[in-house]
């Protein structure tokens, strides 16, 4: 397939780059490496995290993938909270993980998302329309919301149609901006980039279109020995922590 990506503003690249939130890593800072659609609830978690043990979480936003590549490759995270269950199996099954720590931390939705008023429908029609120039997504090959994109054209069968029209970013970070900037009129994004976005239209995508996009977090073999990354890990399941999710449009099991 050609591949197609965008060039948006460097303001706009800062803010789907890889960052940390809590400052300068430090020796006993907890490192999450965390699937770019989870950014803003992991912050909130983070914080409240801090809030009630002390412990800094140095955070760390990109594409599942990604991520998986980094880990193999010797990366020093301790958790990871990937965007889907494959990358977290993956994982364990190559001893980069502790076994028994793999878990659902959230089940994520679909949205097909335009910053223009009524140009997305309550029931996709746009997509066959082809009312647009372009359709952002995420790689599927790295970033699960991505792959669950491609599978929704498929089971529409518009995905022939329409692929001249895709236009990919590296992360569903990247995917989001190029609508939010206008540089792709529609695009599929997760539901907790848009959950709390005023105005635009939005088509949230029936969970039989895709395969489930179950969010698994893992203990990875750095963390092993550290207290505060399976305590970060437990807090994930908190109430307060569950709260938080549901707050951001995820399910949870």
């Amino acid at each position: 397939m050609l591949v197609r990506r965008l060039r948006i503003p460097w303001l706009c690249l800062a803010l789907v780059a890889t960052a940390a939130v809590a400052g300068p890593a430090l020796a006993d800072d907890v490192q999450v490496a965390v699937a770019a659609n989870f950014t803003e609830p992991a912050k909130e978690i983070a914080a409240a995290f801090k809030a009630k043990t002390g412990r800094q979480v140095v955070l760390v936003f990109g594409a599942s993938g990604q991520f998986y590549t980094q880990i193999t490759q010797g990366a020093p995270f301790e958790v990871l909270l990937s965007a889907d269950a494959e990358r977290p199996r993956q994982a364990e099954l190559a001893g980069l993980a502790i076994a028994g720590t793999r878990f659902t931390y959230a089940v994520g939705r679909l949205v097909l998302y335009s910053r223009t008023p009524g140009l997305v429908d309550p029931g996709g029609a746009v997509l066959a329309s082809g009312r647009f120039e372009k359709l952002s997504i995420a790689d599927p090959a790295a970033a699960p919301y991505g792959l669950a994109a491609v599978q929704t054209l498929k089971t529409l069968k518009l995905y022939d149609r329409l692929q001249p029209k895709i236009v990919q970013g590296a992360s569903i970070a990247q995917a989001y901006q190029y609508v939010a900037t206008g540089a792709a009129e529609v695009g599929f994004v997760a539901l907790s980039q848009v959950v709390n976005v005023p105005g635009g239209s939005r088509w949230l995508v029936p969970e039989a279109d895709h395969a489930p996009i179950d969010q698994q977090a893992v203990l990875l073999q750095p963390g092993a020995k550290d207290p505060a990354a399976r305590a970060f890990l437990a807090f994930l399941r908190s109430p307060a922590a569950l709260a938080i999710i549901r707050r951001y449009g995820y399910e949870v099991r």
